[in-house]
């Protein structure tokens, strides 16, 4: 089990799960697409040329698209190339390759005051006693939100 804090600038702290990375890569596609940002994609300059209708010989492709030729020439046609808007920049395409996984963790991040991933019931159980975000009274919303999802998840017993 994943569990994920969100805290927001304005709003109390919230916390969710997801069952699996692969759980949490199509929660965060689903809730946090916005338009003309890409939170991970990876098409090699090849495959990129092609999406757009051409070849590496097709006429006025190269002046066209001189980012993509650059690419080409220092990695190779057929290397895979990674977009992750929040992580690179917008429209940056590296040949630095990043997980699917960190890439939704900084897209999640992006529009908040920060945010927690725990991979597994003991690291938030951990967390929820050491990391100071989840003080009892300093991050007391925090520390109640996650520990409120661990409850639900049977993960720690209600002894409140």
């Amino acid at each position: 089990m994943i569990y994920i804090v969100e805290i927001p600038h304005q709003k109390r702290p919230h916390a969710w799960f997801a069952f699996s990375r692969e759980d949490f890569v199509r929660k965060v596609r689903a809730t946090r697409a916005r338009e003309g940002w890409v939170i991970f994609e990876t098409l090699s300059a090849r495959e990129r040329l092609a999406a757009l209708g051409m070849q590496p010989g097709t006429p006025d492709a190269a002046q066209m698209h001189a980012d993509l030729f650059e690419l080409a020439r220092n990695h190779g046609w057929d290397t895979p190339l990674y977009r992750a808007d929040h992580v690179f920049g917008q429209g940056v395409w590296q040949a630095e390759a990043v997980d699917e996984f960190e890439a939704c963790v900084d897209t999640l991040a992006h529009d908040l005051k920060t945010c927690r991933v725990h991979l597994s019931d003991e690291l938030a159980i951990g967390a929820l006693q050491s990391d100071p975000l989840y003080d009892k009274y300093e991050g007391f919303y925090a520390h109640m939100a996650l520990r409120e999802q661990l409850v639900a998840m049977e993960a720690l017993e209600d002894d409140l």
